[in-house]
């Protein structure tokens, strides 16, 4: 009987390591509050929380479940209605109307961290985007990788400040950036959105606009088709995504009235999860026990 016990013992341990396989810590170096969110990818189980305040110096652990892919961001300048009790956010608001984003995306302009977790080959796949424009710094370290690149990317800089007029998101009428739009957000254009005749990497190239976002953030995803010089490799890592990692003047308290983004409503379609063949780990898990010493299945 106790054979059997320590069984399934072991098969639930081994089962729970296959359910939750990474932890990502979210970490605010910001002086300000921010509110990251999370969007898990179609078909992909959705993590504990979707979203919630960090304060300064702060951190937060997710446990992330295996072949996980989603997005994660922070959003900025939030505060409730008094009125209405309604949660709102000048950048990368979800539109949900409270903390928590329920599986809605992020309106744009959104710095946004994305990843596929035990995808092709068992690699995670990650990346930090400004495809969809940049709110705030962003940086992903993978921690104790066994294999692939493992890259620390990001966007450290403060585009804000010098963000193109033509892209700037503004509080009220002010002269202060808050956000910075894409090409695309700004436009709508499809050479700039690589959609219609440009949805291909033949067609759709960088633009000016892209090009401002990879000149000062050369990791980061520019433009749809920016894979080459974007998406990352890491084999059993866990993940550290650091809001405001550089020493550049931070977010700003502001009572100004909040600006008006456009939407994109596409966001979970862009999540691709990736499959994981679980039956053969389970099945070498299994051909593992035999080699156990003294173990029997008899009662």
């Amino acid at each position: 009987m106790a054979s059997i016990h320590f069984f399934f013992l072991s098969f639930s341990l081994f089962f729970h390591f296959l359910s939750y396989s990474a932890t990502i810590t979210l970490q605010n170096n910001c002086t300000h509050t921010i509110w990251p969110a999370i969007l898990s990818g179609a078909g992909t189980a959705p993590l504990s929380t979707t979203g919630f305040s960090l304060l300064p110096s702060a951190s937060s652990l997710l446990s992330v479940p295996t072949s996980w892919s989603g997005r994660i961001w922070a959003r900025t300048y939030c505060s409730t209605d008094p009125s209405s009790g309604r949660f709102s956010c000048a950048t990368a608001d979800c539109g949900s109307g409270s903390v928590e984003c329920g599986g809605a995306c992020a309106t744009p302009p959104a710095t946004l961290a994305e990843f596929t977790l035990n995808g092709g080959g068992g690699f995670d796949f990650y990346d930090v985007s400004l495809v969809d424009g940049y709110n705030i710094a962003m940086q992903i370290v993978a921690v104790g990788g066994k294999s692939g690149n493992c890259t620390t990317t990001g966007c450290i800089e403060d585009l804000n400040e010098e963000c193109p007029g033509e892209l700037r998101v503004v509080m009220g009428g002010g002269n202060r950036s808050v956000a910075c739009r894409s090409g695309c957000v700004a436009f709508g254009k499809a050479e700039y959105c690589c959609s219609g005749v440009y949805a291909n990497p033949n067609t759709c190239k960088p633009s000016n606009y892209s090009k401002y976002f990879k000149n000062h953030c050369p990791l980061a995803y520019s433009y749809a088709f920016d894979d080459g010089t974007s998406t990352f490799t890491c084999v059993s890592a866990n993940y550290v995504i650091t809001f405001c990692p550089s020493s550049f003047p931070s977010l700003k308290e502001s009572s100004e009235p909040q600006p008006q983004a456009a939407d994109i409503s596409d966001c979970r379609r862009r999540i691709a999860p990736q499959s994981l063949a679980i039956f053969t780990a389970v099945w070498a898990a299994v051909a593992s026990l035999s080699t156990l010493p003294n173990f029997s299945l008899n009662i």
